[in-house]
């Protein structure tokens, strides 16, 4: 399977390829991109339910990524820009990391990390790697070793968060390798798995534009992935996906239809939505929803029990701002979902402090929320009031 092939963009003629050339700053100009504040949390700004608190995990965790946990007790996380993986003890369980280890650098955005029987998988564009034993060794770590490394180069969307199901495969996402194009190669816009020694790759969803957030039901081990809308074509569409996988195969529409109700304006000529699977909750345009997690624990109330927690990235080209929160989705019985925002206060205005990026639960309950804008690791508990 080869991922470094020409991509084919459309039948776009020279003439319109000109004319959305000219108008791109234009349609810039109305584009609002929050101004990004320096310096100390405000963790006064930020609005929670009733009972719930939120304090200080870990600081000075350069442009912090993905997170994943041992049964040591020792949190890692992965990076963007910094090109590190850290690991982050918390030795006398007092809810704050002891020290921040950096266990590998130099890398491609590492972003995604995995924990299994020891070792930690990590992502890196086009590979896959792992450490092997790393608890044991924060302050000498063990080189790398690859696992696979035959995804495409190409950055655009080519972070990756990754994640080991309960089939015991390592599932690694592989984004449109644009805002809106169709690959001539089939693992473009997909979510693909694998063994853990690297062999085996196969699709297990198409249609995916770019999910950096995917957790397995605890009722029934299906996964659930968030999805981020095409960029340009207005404040509010498409909207972001929280989208549900219930067989292997399935397309989510990517890039022929949005939202599962509305067909691209190129790419979706003589399409029909109805050929593709719809999100199960439609989150907002732009909100840019990364990490999710299913809700497992018992410290939060029983309405929170079995919920997913998503983190909202936040827009960065729409005249005004939205997401930069955490909002919760309630599965139901009968299938559908309710959906409402659960942490904000990140985004002022058009000033942000922070950028939700990633959500860990950690064994007593505890949520972690990661931060690449303020390079920090929040924890958020509960006590009934």
């Amino acid at each position: 399977m080869r991922s470094d092939r020409i991509r084919y963009l459309g039948p776009m003629s020279l003439t319109k390829s000109l004319v959305l050339l000219l108008a791109a700053p234009i349609l810039a100009g109305g584009v609002c991109k929050p101004t990004m504040l320096a310096g100390p949390a405000k963790l006064p700004d930020i609005r929670l339910p009733e009972g719930f608190s939120i304090a200080l995990f870990a600081e000075n965790v350069p442009s912090v990524r993905a997170m994943t946990y041992s049964p040591d007790g020792i949190v890692y996380a992965g990076s963007n820009s910094a090109g590190a993986i850290y690991a982050l003890p918390d030795r006398d369980h007092d809810g704050r990391a002891d020290t921040v280890f950096t266990i590998a650098e130099g890398l491609k955005m590492p972003v995604g990390v995995a924990w299994h029987d020891g070792d930690l998988y990590f992502s890196a564009i086009h590979l896959i790697a792992k450490l092997p034993d790393p608890d044991h060794h924060l302050a000498d770590p063990p080189a790398p070793v690859t696992v696979f490394d035959g995804f495409s180069k190409e950055t655009h969307h080519g972070w990756k968060f990754i994640g080991i199901g309960p089939d015991q495969k390592l599932y690694v996402p592989v984004g449109a390798p644009c805002n809106i194009c169709l690959s001539e190669d089939s693992v473009f816009a997909s979510i693909t798995r694998m063994n853990l020694d690297g062999t085996g790759l196969e699709i297990v969803a198409h249609g995916v534009r770019n999910t950096v957030g995917f957790d397995w039901d605890p009722r029934d081990s299906s996964l659930w992935f968030t999805d981020n809308g095409r960029d340009w074509m207005g404040d509010d569409a498409p909207s972001c996906e929280l989208d549900h996988v219930t067989a292997v195969g399935q397309h989510f529409g990517y890039p022929f239809c949005h939202q599962g109700d509305t067909l691209d304006p190129e790419f979706g000529k003589g399409k029909n939505c109805a050929d593709y699977v719809k999100p199960v909750v439609k989150l907002g345009a732009h909100v840019a929803p990364l990490g999710m997690r299913f809700y497992r624990g018992d410290m939060f109330p029983e309405k929170y029990r079995g919920a997913v927690f998503i983190a909202e990235h936040g827009s960065w080209n729409r005249s005004s701002p939205v997401g930069y929160r955490v909002s919760v989705a309630f599965p139901r019985a009968d299938g559908t979902v309710d959906h409402e925002v659960f942490a904000d206060g990140w985004l002022k205005g058009s000033t942000a402090w922070g950028r939700p990026v990633d959500i860990l639960e950690l064994p007593d309950g505890s949520m972690l929320v990661s931060d690449d804008a303020g390079d920090r690791i929040y924890r958020i508990t509960y006590k009934a009031p």
